[in-house]
């Protein structure tokens, strides 16, 4: 049994304003819809976890009739911190489950095809990350203001998600980081705590996170040019 955890706890700080960015209409949809949907139809995903803020539950609630989900899912409480929300999140997990991945909310673009491998690459390694390999020279600055050096771009690498675990093994690696006292974005950071191996992921299509107000369009381009295959 597999497991997906959806993270949609945020608060979309950067997209400026009181806007909720899980949403927004992206391609005649909300992004949470898309996100939802490309899970509930992976023939890999058993169940769904989708991790929200308290007050947004009704929406959710509603957006689940509307979306009628073939897999289980759950609505579970978020932390004050993502690692905080993304435990909560894997103590919902059904007992059973051999693997969880983990999806950030904002980031509806992401090809089946790639769910798939992910989990995959989980099953062989333990742990697997979806990622882009750099292709910008990438310059370190330690005052903000002047470059202090030049990366060697061909072993950087940019990670998004999802990021899919065995379930034991995501679960040692986040109690390591609550023992250390280590706040992390990256659930894949928390496995180098351990010494777990994580196998990167990559695939052709785009998989952008909507962030800022710029992101909306292209978004939005990507997801109608996907629609008419993903269309129920």
């Amino acid at each position: 049994m597999n497991s997906a955890i959806l993270v949609a706890a945020g608060r979309s700080t950067r997209m400026g304003g009181q806007v909720d960015k899980l949403w927004l209409q992206l391609a005649g949809r909300p992004v949470i819809a898309h996100v939802w949907e490309r899970f509930d139809q992976c023939p890999l995903v058993d169940e769904i976890i989708l991790v929200i803020r308290n007050e947004a539950r009704p929406a959710f609630s509603q957006l689940a009739e509307q979306l009628r989900p073939t897999k289980p899912f759950q609505l579970v409480s978020g932390g004050a911190r993502r690692q905080d929300s993304v435990w909560n999140g894997l103590q919902a997990v059904a007992p059973q489950a051999e693997l969880v991945a983990v999806q950030d909310a904002a980031r509806p673009a992401t090809h089946p095809d790639l769910i798939r491998a992910c989990y995959e690459a989980a099953r062989r390694t333990g742990a697997a990350v979806a990622a882009q390999p750099i292709t910008d020279t990438i310059k370190e600055s330690d005052d903000g203001r002047f470059v202090t050096r030049t990366l060697d771009r061909s072993r950087l690498w940019a990670v998004q998600t999802p990021q899919t675990f065995r379930a034991n093994i995501l679960r040692r690696a986040l109690q390591e980081a609550l023992r250390r006292g280590l706040e992390i974005t990256d659930d894949t950071a928390a496995c180098e705590l351990i010494g777990q191996p994580v196998e990167l992921v990559a695939h052709p299509a785009p998989n952008p996170k909507l962030t800022r107000p710029e992101d909306i369009g292209y978004l939005d381009w990507i997801l109608r040019q996907a629609r008419p295959t993903n269309a129920r």
